[in-house]
């Protein structure tokens, strides 16, 4: 038999999709029959598995331990009889896993913490660190959540069966600033409907190349090239709201995504000028390219920039990646749990290498 109790974390949820958590090598058809003879109860009930999971929920299963040993395989190195969440080897493989985590913490002491509640996390990620893994071997701000959450104790490694921390949105390697973290079910959802229905505004500050006077609202379609991690941007000509794909231009054979970016000049100086940038849309470089495909490459952007302008800078200053900071982020009006956070704005701090290269003088001249 095994019991136990809905955390905050993995409330929100399903009863069969919490089910299918705990017992991966189960079947629907499985866990529908086990329900409907009440081998598996809910609160001490028989349950359908439609049920949302509510925090304080009891869970009883009853079977033997060798099949829970069984249904609660996870899959680790392909070898089940280390899997068994009740057997003595899957609490050491558990506990393996929770060391890398744990690692990753160690690893990466200059993530910040910018914001933390019950259900969410706001770091501020420096430049040169994944938000996600790319590769196995990769140690990725995820990595960093979940180590950095055992070694304060809000989660275990058995915890991480039912509901693993994660990021919520990706800054590529060499962008720095906030990243909304999830640390419950709960908070992943929010996040996530937020992010979807764009109610959360995110704010970008870069260095552009030339002088820029005036804010406005860029359209256009972006095309991605997967094979060689880059994008293209089409000027929008009449976009389809209801598809988001391009119709008209030049290009009538190619499609892409539909993207709007909003920039307002912050300080004009010399050969480039200080950008606030919203994202409206989100996608794959978007910054980088549609800044880029009007004439505006960013400082330092090797892929989409202008590599001899970046040469000077970087021999002056040692910029090797573009200086692209998500610096702001401001969240709508919320209801509880999310209260504390309702209708707030957070801040990261600009790197060093921002207040470097502001140190020019010279303003900019306006033809």
């Amino acid at each position: 038999m095994y019991q136990t109790i809905i955390t905050d974390r993995e409330a929100g949820q399903r009863f069969d999709k919490y089910l299918h958590r705990i017992l991966p090598g189960a079947g629907n058809s499985f866990l529908y029959k086990m329900l409907r003879k009440k081998n598996i109860t809910l609160n001490g009930k028989k349950a359908d598995g439609r049920e949302k999971t509510a925090a304080g929920d009891s869970v009883a299963i009853y079977f033997s331990d060798e099949t829970l040993a069984k249904f609660m395989d996870r899959g680790i190195g392909g070898d089940t009889a280390r899997a068994a969440y009740v057997a003595e080897d899957a609490v050491k493989c558990g506990m393996d896993e929770a060391a890398e985590y744990l690692s990753a913490y160690h690893r990466l002491p200059e993530v910040r913490i910018l914001y933390e509640n019950d259900h969410i996390l706001l770091a501020d990620k420096p430049v040169g660190v994944l938000s996600q893994k790319a590769a196995k071997k990769d140690i990725s701000l995820n990595e960093w959540l979940i180590g950095y959450l055992l070694h304060k104790g809000d989660v275990t490694a058995d915890d991480l069966i039912i509901y693993k921390p994660s990021v919520c949105n990706r800054l590529d390697r060499n962008t720095s600033g906030i990243v909304l973290c999830a640390k419950s079910l709960k908070g992943a959802q929010m996040l996530s409907e937020l992010l979807k229905n764009r109610t959360l505004h995110k704010y970008y500050q870069l260095y552009v190349k030339g002088c820029i006077y005036e804010a406005h609202m860029i359209e256009g379609f972006l095309v991605k090239d997967e094979r060689h991690n880059k994008v293209t941007v089409i000027p929008a000509v009449s976009p389809d709201m209801s598809t988001g794909r391009h119709a008209g231009g030049t290009e009538q054979g190619s499609e892409g995504a539909y993207i709007r970016t909003a920039y307002r000049p912050l300080k004009p100086e010399g050969d480039k000028t200080l950008l606030e940038v919203e994202l409206m849309t989100g996608k794959t470089h978007q910054i980088r390219a549609h800044l880029a495909s009007i004439g505006h490459p960013l400082l330092g952007d090797y892929k989409y920039g202008d590599k001899a302008w970046n040469d000077i800078y970087q021999k002056k200053y040692h910029i090797s990646s573009q200086l692209l900071h998500a610096y702001k982020v401001v969240f709508p009006q919320l209801e509880e749990p999310f209260a504390d956070i309702s209708g707030r704005t957070f801040y990261a701090e600009l790197p060093d290498l921002f207040r470097q290269v502001s140190g020019q003088a010279e303003p900019c001249v306006k033809p």
